[in-house]
């Protein structure tokens, strides 16, 4: 491994890519919320329900949050992919199980 280079005095670190997705996880406080905000604020949108246990102690939360951008890529991706595939719309009569 090579050692992490600490940038000179004055000097900020490169900005961080974000990430497409990300599950935010903790004590359902304020400080989880504000975290959720300021997800949201940087352009993240929720995804999903959040989910709520509890560990014997205080009540754990988690969301899931993703990046529009990001979905609309995936989409297309998978728009992509279908269209290349080589389809004639018949199924065989026998042998052929579908999935509901």
């Amino acid at each position: 491994m090579s050692p992490a280079v600490e940038p000179a005095a004055g000097q900020q670190q490169p900005a961080q890519e974000k990430l497409a997705y990300r599950l935010i996880t903790g004590p359902d406080d304020r400080t989880f919320c504000e975290r959720i905000s300021e997800a949201l604020a940087d352009g993240y949108v929720l995804h999903g329900s959040p989910a709520a246990t509890f560990n014997g102690t205080s009540v754990i939360v988690a969301q899931a949050v993703i990046l529009p951008a990001a979905v609309a890529t995936a989409d297309a991706a998978v728009a992509t992919a279908v269209d290349e595939l080589d389809f004639d719309g018949e199924f065989p009569d026998e042998g052929f199980e579908g999935h509901a």
